[in-house]
């Protein structure tokens, strides 16, 4: 059951829910704003626990006081901001999912929560409500399909109230409201895809739940099978899947919040490897069940697509997502065999298990060549060297495009989504040299390998805008990290949907 949320105009002190929110800054002494009102209500006990050291305003701090009757609502939980010089818009992210987390440990159904950030914090109302509103969702979040005994823990919130005293701030709350919440759903949204089994969660069944979801939210959606993968030349995709019995599959799917005789003015590209063992060159046992993520740049896309449909983006939007698994057999590419991408060039097979940027190649040209894509942008786990180079904490950008770039991480910001650019110069191209083909798919060397794969997608787009997310370290988490538990995050979807949303216009983009 998803959480409602919504923005009411008033004080806190005068909100009924099962909770209510308030917040403080670290080193301070003595509460201001909502939570002084608050700490007046209970006579002084905020500030005689903040005296005491129990409530310190730490980041990543929750304290539930009770408010024996003396407020509508019978419990308050004080998060902390961290000390007011730094506080940042990821910082509002950090403390309502404490309090979130806070709440939902105390069994809280209805909770209602300050803005943070939206008064003394001194950030923009809107963005400070997206980030309290996301983030609690997204805090909140449990993958439980496959649990055959209901769960005796606390679960999700029915109810998410952002309250706002302020009337000239209030439209810009609400509105923050709105868009937090389908982020933070499109958000989980991915997670549930990304974490399904891979039996459940194949190129025929993702092609199903994008089919079903664009049935629900008036996506049009139209799915290719093999023999028609085959004759639009996609051998890229064809060659990674020709190993597994399960048949891929081209996901295009559509928003048209334009024109729709006109060339779409974004198309996002997301990897949908739903298994990857490594092909022929099989990967070694250590995590590979965790293999299944291989897909979470296309949940991504399939979620930012929903995110657009739901948020009404005025502007023709377009996902391709080439689904397969890549499996070892004696039907599998050979390392050593020569491909033809879609757009022409000849590929060395030098690692089976670099199939993304062959799926991704095919996929983006296919997005530029045949519908015509202004601009593209694409979302893949593709290399273990941009963990290498990250950890799992930030994605890696690269572009042919620097308007584009530049989008790219102004939406990042906004998503709160750590992002990073990378070069692509040509110079690259030496590693990738073959003696038998145009170029081989991986490098010659173990060097620079986050380059190399997007220079082989990058190729494919030619003349068109676009950019490159390697979303490999951040979209899968094997421990905690802050707020979000071990598995999938969602990584890229908020960004995605942001940038379809804030896209400059065309003449921007020149």
């Amino acid at each position: 059951m998803s959480t409602r949320v919504e923005a009411i105009l008033g004080s806190i002190t005068e909100v009924k829910a099962d909770a209510i929110v308030v917040n403080l800054f670290q080193g301070v002494d003595s509460p201001q704003g909502a939570t002084r009102a608050v700490d007046h209500a209970l006579g002084g006990l905020i500030t005689q626990l903040i005296a005491q050291g129990e409530i310190t305003g730490r980041l990543n701090t929750a304290t539930l006081i009770h408010s024996q009757d003396r407020l509508p609502s019978p419990r308050v939980i004080v998060t902390g901001l961290g000390p007011a010089e730094s506080f940042h818009l990821r910082r509002a992210r950090q403390a309502a999912a404490a309090a979130a987390l806070a709440a939902r440990k105390a069994g809280v159904k209805t909770l209602a929560t300050v803005v943070h950030g939206a008064g003394a914090g001194g950030q923009d109302p809107a963005q400070a409500a997206a980030a309290v509103a996301e983030a609690s969702l997204v805090a909140l979040y449990r993958y439980l399909e496959f649990k055959s005994r209901p769960d005796e823990s606390p679960g999700a919130l029915d109810g998410l109230l952002l309250v706002e005293s302020d009337p000239a701030r209030f439209s810009a709350v609400a509105e923050g409201a709105r868009l937090g919440a389908v982020l933070g759903e499109a958000t989980n949204l991915c997670r549930d895809l990304t974490m399904r089994p891979p039996n459940y969660c194949t190129p025929s069944l993702l092609a199903e739940a994008a089919q079903d979801l664009g049935r629900k939210l008036g996506l049009e959606v139209e799915v290719y099978g093999p023999a028609e993968i085959e004759a639009l030349k996609l051998e890229g995709i064809m060659a990674v899947a020709r190993g597994s019995q399960e048949p891929p599959r081209l996901i295009v799917a559509r928003h048209h919040g334009g024109n729709p005789e006109e060339r779409p003015d974004l198309a996002l590209v997301g990897k949908g490897v739903t298994f990857d063992a490594g092909g022929i060159m099989i990967k070694t046992t250590r995590s590979i069940e965790h293999m299944k993520s291989d897909m979470a740049g296309a949940g991504a896309v399939i979620a930012a697509m929903a995110a657009a449909a739901r948020l009404g983006v005025p502007r023709e939007l377009v996902a391709v997502i080439p689904a397969v698994e890549n499996l070892p057999s004696g039907s599998a590419t050979l390392p050593g065999a020569v491909i033809r991408l879609q757009g022409g060039q000849t590929v060395e097979i030098a690692s089976t298990d670099a199939e993304g940027r062959l799926c991704l190649a095919d996929a983006v040209a296919y997005a530029c060549r045949r519908l015509g894509a202004r601009a593209v942008v694409d979302a893949a786990t593709l290399t273990g060297s941009c963990v290498q180079a990250f950890g799992h904490y930030t994605s890696g950008l690269l572009s042919n495009h620097r308007p584009l770039e530049a989008a790219v991480l102004a939406a990042a910001e906004e998503a709160g989504e750590r992002v990073w650019p990378l070069p692509l110069f040509e110079e690259y191209w030496e590693l990738l040299r073959s003696d038998t083909a145009d170029f081989k798919n991986t490098g010659i060397t173990a060097k620079a390998g986050v380059i190399l794969g997007a220079l082989i997608i990058g190729q494919q787009a030619q003349n068109t805008p676009w950019a490159h997310l390697d979303i490999a370290g951040p979209a899968w988490l094997e421990e905690r990290f802050g707020y979000l538990p071990p598995g999938a995050t969602g990584a890229g979807t908020r960004t995605l949907a942001l940038l379809a949303l804030r896209l400059p216009d065309r003449g921007e983009q020149a």
